[in-house]
């Protein structure tokens, strides 16, 4: 199958499709209620019944964007949950992340495959640490971010001071679209700004169902709502008169950003969310590739994986590749290359993903998020196209700074045992580092945080029915070097040097103390701090 020459209707389609397409991800430090959010906005596109809970309310479903049963146990996204719908004939493909902050590398992944995103703020404590560790990383790809005020129906902060706080931490200006009408403990409602209209919200179902929503005039509200009002309207003016109005062009560069104030729980706020995302978010654009080049959405299509998982049908023993379509038209059952290897790839099994429920998929633009199943030689960061070759710029692994021997409980389940550390790294759960003395049965497992062990121990017991056991090491740092590094210090305390499955050989140390007494001992070794440099292809 081949798209080499396409009809001007065709390429009138493919612009079109694109330009209906919002994809984003929604940040924030944990508990600030990104799942919650994530199942209010899909609530109010009409595509489930009832908003679930992550954690607590006994008449409230789980998340469907939480699948995990450790995610349902703990209240958290581990996961990262793609879902794709429609609202106002504009096609949303919202993917939710891991909040924690030791599934930082997933969220990186996912930030990579996104065009927007949704910076949640919690009322009552501002912007916390997780939550600036992620807007750096969009600030960094200069992905423009909405401000989303979150818990208004809570005791929390004051707007202005909150306003203040976004303003000196990020540098960004704040553009107010909606304001709190009352002060967090007591949400009224929301100046709708754009229309300049009150919208007056009263909870539904214990926050299950939409929000029942009325529209008064400013006079209508200034009359039913009084000083609530006019505070409302005097705070928002200041924003407004010490920055600047809504200007979309600032938006889209990355130099201001659009607020908003909500209670996802209670589905206050949302549709007003929902309608920004749509109206000012950017549509999918051209994407650069590896040398920069942009790569237009009515080229051949192409397109990266940003996210490889295994187990979501247990039915199956499943293994699904999340794919971003950066140019052209995915056709299922197309044959595609796969750029690091350069072998054809047939996509007959591919879906759309919503949650742990999915479709067979038959198209899809760019902008779209498409499930392959069974991909099981595609990994995080392969660049997929047809008959225009690409590559898309890699996405750089995290630093480990937790760093664990795995040794299976079972010696007759070695081949199962195996099996499941490979899939485990294959997915990016992990990163899985070897050498010749540790053997093949003591892999050594390396993570951003330490949660990141507990998944891996529940996967394997569950997964793959291999239980292991695990025996921490002394080490914190790592630094990427080269073979020469592995016999120079075989025999140095503090340090080991090992082989991870990219290729690259990581060297790691006790402490910062051991780096610098081996760097002054052996000067000419290449000690190469992660992030700084090219994984190997």
């Amino acid at each position: 199958m081949s798209q080499e020459v396409l009809s001007p209707a065709r390429v009138q389609e493919i612009h079109h499709e694109a330009s209906r397409r919002r994809t984003f991800a929604v940040i924030s430090h944990p508990d600030a209620g990104k799942s919650t959010l994530t199942e209010a906005l899909a609530l109010h596109a009409k595509v489930i019944g009832t908003a679930g809970a992550s954690s607590g309310k006994a008449n409230r479903k789980e998340t469907v964007s939480d699948w995990m049963q450790m995610e349902k146990d703990r209240g958290i996204s581990i996961s990262s949950a793609a879902l794709q719908f429609s609202y106002r004939d504009t096609v949303i493909n919202l993917l939710d992340t891991p909040g924690h902050a030791d599934f930082s590398e997933d969220t990186y992944r996912v930030l990579a495959a996104v065009d927007c995103a949704v910076m949640l703020v919690d009322a009552a404590k501002g912007l916390e640490t997780q939550t600036m560790k992620l807007f750096e990383v969009c600030k960094q790809r200069n992905l423009p971010i909405i401000t989303v005020i979150n818990k208004w129906d809570r005791p929390g902060l004051d707007a202005l001071a909150l306003i203040d706080e976004i303003t000196e931490r990020t540098g960004l200006q704040p553009m107010p679209l909606t304001w709190a009408v009352g002060i967090s403990g007591d949400f009224r409602g929301v100046w709708d700004l754009r229309n300049d209209r009150f919208a007056r919200f009263a909870r539904n179902n214990a926050g299950a169902n939409i929000a029942i929503t009325e529209y008064f005039t400013p006079e209508e509200a200034a009359e039913t709502q009084g000083n609530n009002w006019s505070d409302a309207v005097d705070e928002a003016g200041l924003v407004i008169e010490s920055n600047l109005e809504f200007n979309v062009e600032r938006f889209h560069a990355g130099t201001a950003t659009p607020i908003l104030f909500s209670s996802a729980a209670l589905n206050f706020g949302v549709k007003e969310i929902l309608d920004a995302l749509v109206d000012f978010a950017p549509p999918a654009a051209p994407r650069p590739d590896v040398d920069g080049e942009p790569r237009s959405v009515d080229a051949p299509f192409a397109g990266f994986v940003f996210k490889v998982q295994a187990g979501m049908n247990k039915a199956h023993r499943d293994h699904v590749a999340f794919i971003r379509v950066c140019s052209g038209v995915f056709e299922r059952g197309m044959v595609v290359t796969q750029t690091r290897t350069g072998k054809s790839f047939a996509t007959k099994y591919a879906q759309q993903v919503f949650g742990r429920e999915r479709e067979v998929i038959d198209e899809a633009y760019p902008g779209d998020v498409v499930g392959l199943v069974n991909a099981s030689s595609l990994r995080v960061g392969d660049s997929l196209f047809l008959d225009e070759p690409v590559e898309f710029p890699a996405i750089p692994l995290f630093a480990p700074e937790h760093f664990q021997v795995a040794r299976s409980q079972d010696p007759s389940r070695f081949k199962q045992f195996r099996r499941g550390i490979e899939q485990l790294e294959h997915e990016g759960v992990i990163q899985v580092l070897r050498s010749d003395v540790r053997g093949d049965q003591a892999p050594v497992l390396a993570a951003v945080g330490p949660m990141q062990f507990e998944v891996v121990e529940d996967r394997m017991a569950h997964d793959f029915n291999a239980p292991m056991r695990l025996e921490r090491l002394p080490y914190s740092m790592a630094r990427i070097s080269t073979a020469e590094a592995m016999p120079a210090l075989a025999n140095v305390p503090g340090a080991e040097v090992l082989l991870r499955s990219d290729g690259e050989y990581l060297a790691l140390f006790n402490d910062v103390w051991a780096l610098r007494r081996i760097e002054k001992n052996h000067p000419k070794l290449t000690l190469v701090p992660i992030g700084t440099h090219n994984p190997a292809k």
